[in-house]
């Protein structure tokens, strides 16, 4: 049996990876997802929508980009094609997410969940 480590590296480069497929067709990454999502669900500001992002960086060139694309205006708030668009990915990414955890029953996932949230916080601990 592989150790944890192994199958959360494994896990995670292949999400990585599969994420990037499912959101090829409207040539976004995961971070563009991230901040249209954030600014969907109501960050209205630059700050905001970095400090809801902050694990992951600077999302400034991701911002950017979505108002290049007239998809956010410039006081972060999502444009009408904004909404379409967010709508459309938004459909790819619960069908992808639902993908993933396919043949995995409801407890299993619960389990897995609590099992690493577990482990994160044996690992801060030390």
């Amino acid at each position: 049996m592989k150790p944890l480590g192994w199958w959360l590296r494994h896990v995670h480069d292949l999400l990585e990876s599969s994420m990037a497929r499912a959101l090829d067709a409207e040539s976004l990454t995961r971070r563009h997802w991230q901040v249209l999502n954030t600014i969907a669900r109501g960050a209205r500001t630059p700050e905001e929508v970095d400090a809801a992002l902050a694990p992951f960086g600077s999302v400034t060139s991701q911002v950017a980009d979505l108002r290049d694309r007239g998809w956010v205006t410039g006081t972060s708030e999502l444009t009408a094609e904004g909404r379409e668009a967010h709508a459309r990915v938004e459909a790819r990414v619960t069908a992808f997410r639902s993908s993933v955890t396919d043949g995995v029953s409801d407890e299993d996932y619960r389990t897995t969940i609590r099992t690493l949230e577990r482990c994160a916080a044996n690992l801060e601990a030390v």
